[in-house]
């Protein structure tokens, strides 16, 4: 309960937060009295502080200074459509002192509008912290028979269980906040927010979704923010405070950026720890180079291209402005090593190199593995395009479109690798229903794109196109290095760059469809799963095969691929990134000598 009060000892407005229950007894009277306490300690520029804790009538009481502004219910009233803008900078104030006093050992327990203090410059602090606490149970009293030692731990695993549910509560009374105030009605028709918070997993069975029509147009970003902060699945909830107000940070700072806002994000990385590190061994490789004067350009750019920091600072340098400038200004943006290497010579390649972080960069040993994870994924992708390319096209420019449909996701996996690790928990298919019927369709994972907007407020895509802009690949290049989406049919590509985009696209996906098939039956060369006898296995070897075809099916007629081709060039690309090979023998591998010799590619480079 919250009331507006007047002093007469200061003749000062109060606001006055009570629990909503009264303590039973001596000891929960006690129990919130010490809360309340250990929380007006607190010193945050979002939390306001108490100037009176005290018990009235046996009813306990935290008063608030009225003077620092009206309660958020209030401007509601006055102003009741804010903007989204408005809106989020308000629930980002929220959690930052919420993430202060849940790191300190308090909670809230019960946001509501009227506890939210609102200043006419729009600054925003919490009241009420710890009010609603422990009022209504009865105070436990230790068994005289307990052990000493065993009873402290266990009241301290329990208090600390408890303030973690607290917590949770208090993120998902947030996400309410956040619907209640974008969309300006009571979310499920109920103005009490706590009572919204127990209708919603995993209290409740209920369903909390941001409308379609509201007083402002929501941003696809925003609205997943949103929709993920009350998910039906509490998997899928922000885990703590810090990282619901990550993902809103991020949106805010790429929506004031505008289409500079992923680049934005990304330039002070950049700038400290680089794109991504060298791979180990970056010195002998540049001691190598430097005795290669002598040899063909092939072999050194087969050596650069082991090292995919290397490749992208190179190209990152050759089509910088200055090297463009020199070059004219309708010079096409350079997308080989091999041009790479011609326009800056081999003192430029040792000089880029230099420049390069050494591995892991900051990472942590898990972060670097799973980072030389992705790296073998993405150079597969990039193999499997040089070996479905349509005759006539240059291996370098399909291999090198390939990684860069990639960048957003290397990008990712280096600078918010925790923040990648909750997209793919995002994106992976919610555990069955054990309730829900047996023919009842498995609920699908998120978007990467869906996934991507939860968790950083922007598309790791456009994080990789943003950068790829800045180093001066130019909008060609750019439409390339964008995957095409997999819920669209495939039209017929309309040039060059079109089946560039296309071929490293369809190899992107082969190799996602082959890491999926094996979560659903055998590899190639293992005992099949229908010669082991049972349907399950059947089924699920059905759907692996059906997977690893999906490529080669939308990719037929565009490209002409067959998913025995598909599978062809998966095994000759796994074989290259195992043993290191270049991409001629690659050619000559998947191709046969038979094949006609590879022209340049007639797109830009």
């Amino acid at each position: 309960m919250v009331w507006l009060v007047n002093d007469p000892r200061t003749q000062q407005q109060l606001v006055l937060s009570l629990p909503r229950l009264q303590p039973v007894d001596p000891g929960a009277l006690e129990d919130w009295m010490a809360q309340v306490h250990q929380a007006s300690r607190l010193a945050h520029p979002h939390l306001a502080r108490a100037v009176e804790v005290a018990v009235q009538e046996h009813w306990p009481y935290a008063a608030v200074d009225r003077s620092h502004g009206v309660l958020l219910s209030e401007r509601l009233a006055e102003h009741p459509h804010p903007s989204p803008l408005e809106v989020v900078g308000w629930v980002c104030q929220v959690l930052e002192g919420l993430a202060f006093a849940h790191d300190s050992g308090s909670a809230h327990h019960d946001l509501q509008l009227h506890s939210l203090q609102i200043s006419d410059s729009g600054r925003v602090q919490v009241m009420s912290l710890a009010t609603s606490g422990s009022t209504g149970a009865q105070h436990t009293v230790a068994k005289p028979s307990a052990r000493g030692a065993d009873r402290a731990s266990l009241v301290e695993a329990d208090a600390l269980r408890a303030h973690r549910e607290a917590a949770g509560r208090d993120v998902l009374a947030c996400g309410v906040l956040l619907h209640r105030l974008l969309s300006g009605v009571a979310p499920l028709d109920e103005p009490d927010i706590m009572k919204v918070v127990r209708r919603l997993p995993p209290l409740g069975q209920d369903f909390l979704r941001l409308p379609w029509s509201g007083p402002h147009p929501i941003p696809e970003a925003l609205r997943a923010i949103a929709n993920r902060s009350t998910s039906s699945q509490p998997t899928q909830h922000y885990v703590n405070a810090r990282s619901f107000l990550r993902a809103l940070q991020g949106w805010m700072d790429a929506e004031a950026l505008g289409s500079d806002g992923p680049l934005e994000l990304m330039l002070d990385r950049l700038r400290t720890v680089g794109v991504l590190p060298a791979s180990p061994g970056i010195t002998t490789r540049i001691e190598r180079l430097a005795g290669m004067d002598g040899q063909h350009t092939e072999e050194i750019s087969h050596q650069i291209l082991q090292d995919m920091a290397l490749s992208f600072e190179l190209l990152r340098e050759v089509n910088s402005s200055h090297v463009q400038g020199t070059q004219g200004a309708a010079a096409a943006p350079v997308l080989t090593i091999r041009r790479a290497i011609a326009l800056l010579g081999l003192n430029g390649v040792r000089r880029a190199a230099n420049s390069l972080r050494q591995w892991p960069g900051p990472l942590s040993d898990s972060h670097a593995k799973a980072l030389r994870a992705l790296i073998d994924r993405v150079r597969l992708a990039g193999y499997t395009a040089q070996a479905l390319r349509p005759a006539g096209y240059d291996g370098e420019v399909v291999y090198l479109v390939t990684v860069l449909q990639n960048l957003g996701r290397l990008l990712a996996q280096y600078h918010f690798p925790d923040e990648l690790e909750q997209i793919r928990r995002l994106m992976q298919s919610p555990p069955a229903d054990p309730d829900a019927k047996a023919d009842a369709p498995q609920r699908a994972g998120w978007s990467e794109s869906e996934a991507s907007f939860a968790v950083l407020g922007i598309d790791i895509e456009a994080l990789g196109a943003a950068v790829a802009r800045h180093w001066g690949l130019g909008e060609e290049m750019l439409h390339m290095i964008r995957c095409l989406p997999k819920d669209r049919p495939v039209r017929s590509p309309e040039g060059d760059s079109d089946v560039l985009r296309f071929t490293a696209s369809a190899a992107n996906e082969a190799v996602d469809a082959m890491l999926a098939s094996m979560t659903e039956g055998p590899e190639r060369g293992e005992p099949t799963a229908a010669a082991s006898g049972t349907a399950a296995a059947r089924v699920a070897a059905a759907k692996a095969a059906a997977v690893r075809n999906l490529p080669a099916q939308r990719y037929a007629k565009s490209l002409g691929l067959t998913p025995r081709g598909v599978q062809e060039a998966l095994a000759t690309a796994r074989d290259a990134v195992r043993t290191g090979a270049s991409l001629q023998s690659l050619e000559s591998s998947a191709r046969g000598d038979s094949a006609p010799s590879a022209r340049p590619a007639t797109a830009p480079g």
